[in-house]
């Protein structure tokens, strides 16, 4: 069963975080990756073991070279043995690069194929399970996550593949020499596999805590930069600055108490080499001095042994990379595994472009209900203007219509069929949702609009553009559709890049259109030239509009108006203005803040001389 773990949110509630896979999952996830490449992983281990039985051939040569110096042959007995040292270090080095290449690629390609499997899996994740999480954590997972497991693959896993071949094969090197050498060896290895169980026992908990910190603080970082106008707005600088600091420091002490333990371990490591290279060398000693073995044996074993050095202090070096590497691939793993959207057996057409919501309930995982017993009716091909102070339940209403959240209570019906008929996929097939948070992403123009429409002809998309009145702008880019837009290319404006969300609503047909507040970030003048450019957009099609202006409630065919989440009024928008209630109170205060002010009075004259001589007082 996958751990999920909770994080606390600025607001103080409890986060839901995406789960995280256990060990065994892990293991099966990986396992799964290589079965299709068995050949590669063959190849990157025999080559890796042919370099390093060659290299193994350096020791033996060495203490030729001792035993030939100690028998007195003179030099031109050195002249092979100091050949064959080049070759061995010339035909090591060439083996260990293209071992290492092989299994580098192993990594990438596994690397690749779980990356690939993250995305398409995360991009189909239910947005209220995203929402649920917040967002930090899904940013971090395809961030920080994916960064540490790609610096293992590159650098970690060649050298543990290098370093534990080195290992085993030297043990094997000291046999051949003389099995007392190997026990002599092996005297180290009890202080090492305590020593690496007393790491891994404390490390495992420790990396696992830290990359939680991590999602955490990348979490609060998004909503306090994201949200900074909101943070000045109400002066939440300080309370901010506070949980970013408290989160900092959180994930700053899980990486001192980490730290603090690879300080321990890498103690007792030393320990165990003490002890090890005194045992071979009085082992050496006693041999030598029985002649049981010559001198070049024993320093041949001695030197084995102190090249066991580097590769056991890397190899468990790396167990630390390995933690780390390990928590990052069981989070991206988690989301990985999470089950697939549960498609209809039979996916009914829609009948028209209809929108009914009966007795609709929702609240939010902690907190008061949003909406109570709403009921909507909007009939194919209408515009509905849906109205109300902040926090009435605008936007709820407008996303669970949309799929985006699923409703406590009551029932929506989308076309004549049942919202849990359709399917998550069937309801993104027939609604499309634009907020004021409209994305570009990086690439030419041309691209980012065939999100909505892979298939789209260049002229299709200058008709998209031309209907929502982008057109003449597109073409003005340096180069036309062709120009890269988004992150490293051309920076669109506000208002161009709510025209481009509108054009790709035009490109992907939906029957039904929701617009939350599209027009909200683009000033006066940009709100302007928008409504008319979502006008055009939503022909033909049912619309939904979440007015953030009021003038977009007047032009539409029927206002529905909100209130604490309850529907308080409906109809057209002379007919609520002469009602007198809820709707007419809203468009009155709008009409007064945009009232032109009243001129000013003129000044009195200036008092002649004689007068007064008091400061005259306009009224402005």
């Amino acid at each position: 069963m996958r751990e999920t773990d909770t994080t606390t949110s600025a607001a103080g509630q409890d986060r839901a975080l995406l789960p995280t896979a256990t060990a065994a999952e892990s293991l099966a996830a990986l396992r799964t990756m290589l079965r299709g490449h068995r050949l590669l992983a063959v190849a990157a281990l025999a080559v890796l073991v042919a370099g390093t039985a060659i290299g193994l051939l350096t020791a033996p040569l060495l203490g030729h070279i001792v035993d030939l110096v100690v028998d007195e042959r003179g030099s031109q007995a050195l002249t092979l043995p100091l050949v064959l040292l080049i070759v061995v270090a010339v035909a090591r080095g060439a083996a260990t690069a293209v071992g290492s290449s092989l299994v580098a690629r192993l990594g990438e390609t596994v690397l690749a194929a779980l990356r690939e499997q993250f995305i398409e899996r995360a991009l189909r994740l239910p947005l209220e399970r995203v929402e649920a999480a917040g967002s930090g954590d899904l940013v971090s997972r395809v961030t920080s996550d994916v960064s540490m497991i790609a610096k293992s693959v590159r650098q970690a896993l060649p050298e543990f593949s290098r370093s534990a071949l080195t290992i085993v094969l030297t043990f094997g090197g000291l046999a051949v020499l003389d099995w007392r050498f190997l026990l002599a060896a092996l005297l180290a290895m009890p202080v090492q596999v305590v020593s690496v169980r007393w790491y891994l026992r404390r490390s495992a908990p420790v990396y696992a805590e830290h990359r939680v910190a991590t999602g955490a603080l990348q979490h609060q970082l998004l909503d306090s930069v994201g949200g900074v106008r909101t943070v000045r707005a109400f002066r939440l600088n300080t309370t901010h600055a506070g949980l970013l600091e408290q989160r900092s420091a959180a994930a700053r002490d899980i990486g001192l108490r980490g730290i603090h333990i690879v300080t321990g371990f890498f103690s007792r490591l030393n320990l165990a080499e003490f002890i090890g290279l005194s045992a071979m060398l009085g082992t050496g000693f006693v041999l030598v001095d029985n002649n049981a073995v010559s001198i070049g044996t024993a320093t041949a074993a001695a030197l084995y042994f102190h090249s066991l050095f580097n590769p056991i202090n890397a190899a468990l070096f790396l167990l630390d990379d390995a933690q780390s590497a390990g928590a990052s691939f069981a989070r991206l793993v988690g989301v990985s595994g999470l089950p697939a959207e549960q498609a209809p057996r039979e996916r009914r057409p829609l009948d028209d472009g209809s929108v009914r919501v009966t007795g609709l309930g929702h609240a939010y995982a902690t907190g008061d209900p949003v909406l109570h017993e709403v009921d909507v009716e909007v009939g194919s091909g209408e515009r509905v203007a849906l109205v109300g102070a902040s926090g009435a339940g605008k936007t709820t209403l407008a996303k669970l219509i949309a799929g985006v959240h699923e409703p406590s209570a009551g029932s929506i019906t989308l076309g004549g069929v049942d919202v849990k008929e359709l399917g998550p996929a069937g309801v993104r097939g027939a609604v499309t949702l634009i907020s004021q948070e409209v994305h570009v992403f990086a690439g030419p123009l041309a691209e980012d609009l065939r999100l909505a429409r892979p298939e789209a002809t260049d002229d299709d998309l200058r008709a998209a553009l031309e209907r929502v009145g982008a057109l003449e702008w597109a073409q003005a880019l340096p180069d036309g559709l062709a120009t890269v837009v988004g992150e490293g290319g051309h920076r669109l404006t506000v208002t161009q890049a709510q025209h481009l969300a509108l054009a790709r609503l035009v490109l992907a047909d939906p029957p039904i259109a929701i617009l939350d507040e599209a027009t909200a970030d683009a000033g006066s003048a940009g709100a302007r030239v928008l409504e008319e450019a979502a006008s055009r957009a939503l022909e033909g099609r049912t619309g939904l509009v979440v007015a953030h202006r009021l003038p977009q409630a007047a032009t539409a065919d029927r206002v529905i108006v909100l209130d604490r989440g309850r529907v308080v009024e409906t109809g057209t928008h002379d007919e609520l203005v002469a009602a007198n209630g809820r709707y007419a109170t809203l468009w009155a205060a709008w009409s007064d803040s945009r009232r032109d002010p009243q001129p000013a009075a003129p000044a009195p004259p200036r008092p002649a001389s004689g007068d007064s001589g008091l400061p005259v007082t306009t009224a402005c």
